[in-house]
């Protein structure tokens, strides 16, 4: 299941990669939890893919081909806000 593949990373500070929206993502996975309309969403830094690095969000839906890195990353970006006010419902956390 992709909620259990994205908690472990989460972690265990491990890199993701997945196809979203026709392009591969690689990124450091920070909060997963359920937004305002009730969505699976990620939150997380994006280190390559679709529009470059920095924070984005990702439909868990959207999501394909999820793999976990055997790259860690060293921990919490610059900019995480672990209470998130558009998540409504956290799964896990940094």
């Amino acid at each position: 299941m992709s909620q259990d593949t994205i908690c472990n990373a989460i972690r265990e500070q491990k890199l993701l990669s997945f196809m979203y929206s026709g392009r591969r993502r690689e990124i450091e996975p920070h909060l997963l939890g359920y937004d305002s309309d009730g969505d699976l969403t990620l939150s997380a830094w994006q280190l390559e893919g679709g529009s470059g690095r920095g924070w984005r969000d990702f439909h868990v839906s959207k999501l394909s081909g999820l793999t976990i890195g055997l790259t860690g990353f060293s921990g919490a970006r610059q900019g995480y806000n672990p209470n998130d006010e558009t998540i409504a419902r956290i799964v896990c956390r940094l």
